[in-house]
């Protein structure tokens, strides 16, 4: 269970509309490197997670990424609120004006919807870390990406922090990816299934979860 501040991880304050920025950002939201793909993946493959050290990462992130996704969705709502019908059609946003109004609603830059298939959650710690490893890396390329187009400082303040905190998830999975194969010998450590090849990697109860078996077989 969490406890739900309400207030932002970083503030946001944009006082400047702009639809045609709010598209590419938007990209974070439900884009195919957003935070919405982001915060699934990591909450969903904890329960596998193969020791205490990779299923308190996986949760600290997965939950953290919730934060970013209350972040960017608040960036875009303000770039695209009080918007004049002459703003939206010069912008390029009518075409999503026409389906959400200026609602949120996830999908990538490009206008393709989010998708459960752009992430996985596969059981196998390795398969799932380096995945994580991967997308923390994208996102980081993506906001580098959102950087070089967005020149209004209130929008790319927000944006710094977020590529930051990129960073430190990458180096957080790096130490959990090493807690895995600290636990390997050499023949296993780029390639381990530990859900088939040993009952000793079954998953740790999760924190608060109680205290019941991780698996029945």
């Amino acid at each position: 269970m969490w406890n739900y501040e309400k207030r932002l991880e970083y503030p946001v304050n944009i006082t400047t509309p702009n639809p045609k920025i709010a598209q590419i950002i938007m990209s974070q939201y439900g884009g195919p490197d957003g935070e919405m793909g982001a915060s699934i993946r990591y909450l969903s493959q904890r329960f596998t997670a193969p020791n205490r050290i990779v299923a308190g990462v996986l949760n600290d992130v997965g939950t953290e990424e919730l934060a970013h996704l209350e972040m960017v969705s608040t960036i875009v709502h303000q770039l695209t609120c009080n918007l004049s019908l002459e703003e939206i059609q010069n912008s390029g946003f009518a075409n999503y004006y026409v389906d959400h109004t200026t609602g949120i609603w996830p999908q990538a830059a490009g206008g393709v919807p989010f998708n459960s298939c752009e992430f996985q959650s596969k059981g196998d710690p390795l398969t799932d870390l380096f995945e994580d490893l991967a997308a923390e890396q994208k996102a980081r390329s993506t906001y580098d990406n959102i950087l070089r187009l967005v020149k209004d400082p209130e929008v790319a303040d927000p944006i710094r922090f977020l590529r930051a905190r990129e960073v430190v998830h990458f180096q957080r999975f790096g130490e959990a990816l090493r807690s895995v194969q600290d636990e390997l010998n050499s023949k296993n450590f780029y390639a381990f299934n530990p859900s088939f090849d040993a009952k000793t990697f079954c998953a740790a109860p999760q924190p608060g979860a109680g205290q019941g078996n991780c698996c029945t077989r």
